[in-house]
């Protein structure tokens, strides 16, 4: 999950209704419930939306994503096993 999509807790910090959201955005209250229940940054999300959310609810967009980098996988063990031979 390398980007999540914060805007849950945007509008909590804000005490923000999502049906005032869509008001002062013009964006369909539907359209809204859904980029609000998203976990993760939606794969569609244009600029001009971005924009009218940082907008209404004075942020920077840095604030709604966020970049949560992949566990990095255990380096295999270069260890040589032990030898039988004498």
């Amino acid at each position: 999950m390398p980007i999540k999509w914060r805007l849950a807790a945007v509008m909590a910090d804000r005490e923000t209704e999502y049906k005032e959201l869509a008001r002062l955005t013009g964006l369909h209250p539907v359209t809204l419930s859904k980029l609000k229940n998203s976990r993760l940054m939606p794969p569609r999300l244009d600029r001009t939306t971005l924009e009218k959310l940082c907008k209404a609810l004075d942020c920077q967009p840095g604030e709604l994503l966020r970049y949560i980098p992949e566990p990095e996988e255990p380096a295999k063990s270069q260890e040589s096993k032990p030898s039988n031979r004498r």
